[in-house]
Formats: C-alpha cells, sequence, structure tokens
C-alpha cells in the first residue's frame, strides 16, 4: 500500500502496518497557517472563537498538524476545503480568518492572490515525513521479505517512476504517530458549532 504521511501514521500505530520503502514527493513539508495580510490574526491564540479552513481528513499539513496546533482551542467553525487552493481562496475571500496549507503549496499558489494578499502567521517547527510504502504485519514474515526484496530489486529509475525509493533510509514517523494520537479522539467534534479541540472529560 503507497500512503501519505498522515494515513501512514493512522496504518502504523493503529493497524501494525511496517513501513519498508519512502515514496517519492516532496521532502521538507512544512504546515503552515495563513490569513489575510490585512487581518488582526497574529497568533494560535487569536483564533480563539474564529472560523478557520482545514484540507482534507488525512492530510498531514492541511488537517492533522493544524488540528495538534489549535489543540485547546475553541473554534466557531472548521470549514473543510477539497485543495489547499480552496483554503486559501476561503481565507482570501473572508469566508475563513486562517487556512492551514504546506508552504510549498502556499509559495507555490500565493502569487495568485494580489487582490487578498495573504500571509503566514504562524508555521510549525516540524517537518513532515515523506509517504511510505506499507505492508500489512499479517503477512507470514517470508513473504514479506521476498516482497521487500523484489521491491528493492527491482531498479532504481523504474522504482521512481512506480513512486518510491528503493534504497533510501524509511522515515521516522515517532512524531507523525504522536500528532494523529492526539488529534484522532476531538476529530468527531469537526462538524459542531462552536467546535471545541479538546477531550470532554465527565
Amino acid at each position: 500500500m503507497f500512503a501519505p504521511p498522515g494515513l501512514a501514521a493512522i496504518a502504523i500505530s493503529r493497524y501494525q502496518y511496517i513501513p519498508i520503502f519512502p515514496l517519492v514527493g516532496l521532502t521538507n513539508l512544512r504546515c503552515v497557517l495563513i490569513t489575510r495580510e490585512d487581518s488582526a490574526i497574529r497568533t494560535l491564540q487569536d483564533l480563539q472563537g474564529k472560523t478557520v479552513a482545514l484540507g482534507q481528513l488525512g492530510s498531514a499539513t492541511g488537517y492533522y498538524l493544524p488540528l495538534y496546533n489549535l489543540y485547546g482551542l475553541t473554534l466557531a467553525e472548521v470549514l473543510s476545503a477539497p485543495t489547499p487552493k480552496t483554503v486559501m481562496e476561503w481565507v482570501a475571500e473572508g469566508k475563513a480568518i486562517a487556512g492551514a496549507v504546506s508552504m510549498a503549496e502556499f509559495n507555490l499558489y500565493n502569487s495568485q492572490f494580489q487582490d487578498n494578499k495573504l500571509r503566514i502567521f504562524y508555521t510549525d517547527p516540524h517537518y513532515v515525513p515523506p509517504g511510505v510504502v506499507l505492508i500489512q504485519s499479517t503477512i507470514e514474515s517470508k513473504r514479506q521479505e521476498y516482497i521487500r526484496k523484489v521491491m528493492s530489486e527491482f531498479p532504481s529509475a523504474s522504482a521512481q517512476e512506480v513512486g518510491y525509493i528503493p534504497n533510501a533510509r524509511i522515515p521516522n514517523y515517532q512524531y507523525m504517530i504522536s500528532v494523529v494520537e492526539r488529534v484522532q479522539p476531538i476529530a468527531a467534534q469537526l462538524q459542531n458549532q462552536p467546535v471545541q479541540l479538546f477531550n470532554k472529560t465527565i
């Protein structure tokens, strides 16, 4: 299974999938929170009681990391955007006071927002690990080794065309797993208004 970072963290922590190769793709991705240039928003705390746009469920930079960073706040509403560009459009239009995208996406699309300029007001200090190729832990170990051997012996150029890097180190998922495990229990509350981004204890 080829999994992006957010889904890979869930598969590894919850379902005991084993990462065997990193995927080809952007490295050193960072999550940023953006707002309009003319906005009064300066810190995460300023989002208390405001509407925020997030990316799709499973996105590391658009969903898991921003929710982790916003943990403890109560927001007016969380909007779920189909694409990072839509997050930026909603912020530019004022539909949301802030939104979450990757730094790479912000740099890619930001020049398109000249009428309502956008700015970054928070950058997550952690880099997102690349996605990974996963195999189920229930597959017997001899078969696991066979799959790993065949995939590692695949010519490097061909493997990269398929989407993985056969001779690279497996990324460390420890931090990403801790993010997902903290966010998962509050995910069901995102449909509520207001949205309380913390665990309610009885």
